[in-house]
């Protein structure tokens, strides 16, 4: 399945955003995609049971048109996910910014984690502990956000699936 989500500017009153035909215009879904495949780093914020934000540093890769990652299963972030799926989740580096809004979900197709594992261990030289829960983000909505000259006027883009 290759998603195919609808671009258009983010709504962003004030921040003197050029329609969708100006500028450098709205980015292809596969500029967000590459950033994700290449990036390293990411931070998931999560909910938690007080309605307090909580944000972390995580790594992960994309996989099926989904961003997937591992975390303890004892930790904030699984605790967070299990009563509070909903999730946003941004690839670093911050100056060339794609940010996903979605819903977290365990990975439980034996086939599925069966490929990320590895992938995960060829990226980052570490694997994930036996055991350890792999969830998946299902994005509702993303966007892409540079500060390359005109291109935050001129490229900011928001995806809605």
């Amino acid at each position: 399945m290759t998603l195919s989500p609808k671009a258009s500017r983010p709504n962003m009153p004030g921040y003197g955003l050029k329609p969708a035909d100006q500028g450098t215009g709205l980015k292809p879904w596969n500029y967000a995609v590459e950033r994700l495949q290449r990036a390293r780093g990411f931070w998931i914020s999560t909910t938690s049971d007080d309605g307090a934000p909580h944000c972390m540093p995580v790594w992960g890769l994309w996989s099926r048109d989904h961003f997937v990652f591992s975390t303890a299963a004892t930790s904030r972030k699984a605790r967070n996910l299990a009563e509070r799926p909903r999730v946003v989740v941004s690839a670093e580096p911050s100056d060339d910014a794609i940010v996903l809004e979605g819903t977290a979900f365990r990975v439980a197709d034996a086939a599925w984690r069966s490929e990320i594992i590895p992938a995960y261990e060829a990226k980052y030289g570490i694997g994930i502990p036996d055991g350890e829960p792999v969830y998946a983000v299902r994005a509702t909505r993303a966007f892409s956000f540079s500060t390359a000259p005109g291109e935050f006027e001129g490229g900011s883009t928001r995806w809605t699936f």
